[in-house]
């Protein structure tokens, strides 16, 4: 079933690409550790302990969580897999991002040049509409598309 959204622009920019799906709070530090110290070309999750995400290549996904846990750490980490080359395309938030992912993908964007689309706030019913896989295309305006896969 295809639906539509439309959520606060922390981030800015369009794209189009697939949805990774975290019904939990997604931790960055622990997501992308080891990918961070292999200086890997790709993201597979090393957070053991997000069963929905563990072992899947987060690079250039849409990922569509309630928010983000974890240490200050966090914002260095979106800044260094951004750098890297390694990030998702976009964030996507049920509830309102944290300071911490907020200011991580702001400071990716300035000093790197390479942009993670955020758009939080778009409520309990996208998290339970979205399923990984689906097709989602992002507005500058904070429209989120969401196409099943036929």
């Amino acid at each position: 079933m295809s639906g539509e959204f439309r959520g606060r622009v922390v981030v800015g920019g369009r794209c189009k690409g697939q949805a990774l799906v975290s019904p939990v709070a997604f931790n960055a530090l622990a997501s992308f550790y080891k990918p961070m110290l292999q200086a890997s070309e790709r993201a597979i999750c090393s957070d053991q302990g997000n069963k929905y995400l563990f072992g899947k290549d987060l690079k250039g996904k849409i990922i569509c969580l309630p928010t983000t846990v974890g240490s200050t750490s966090a914002g260095t980490t979106w800044d260094r897999v951004a750098d890297m080359g390694i990030a998702p395309k976009a964030l996507l938030f049920s509830n309102q991002i944290d300071s911490l992912a907020a200011a991580g993908v702001i400071i990716a964007q300035i000093w790197t040049n390479n942009k993670i689309i955020a758009i939080d706030r778009l409520g309990q019913e996208f998290l339970e509409h979205v399923k990984e896989g689906y097709r989602i295309a992002i507005s500058e305006d904070g429209t989120v598309r969401i196409e099943p896969i036929s």
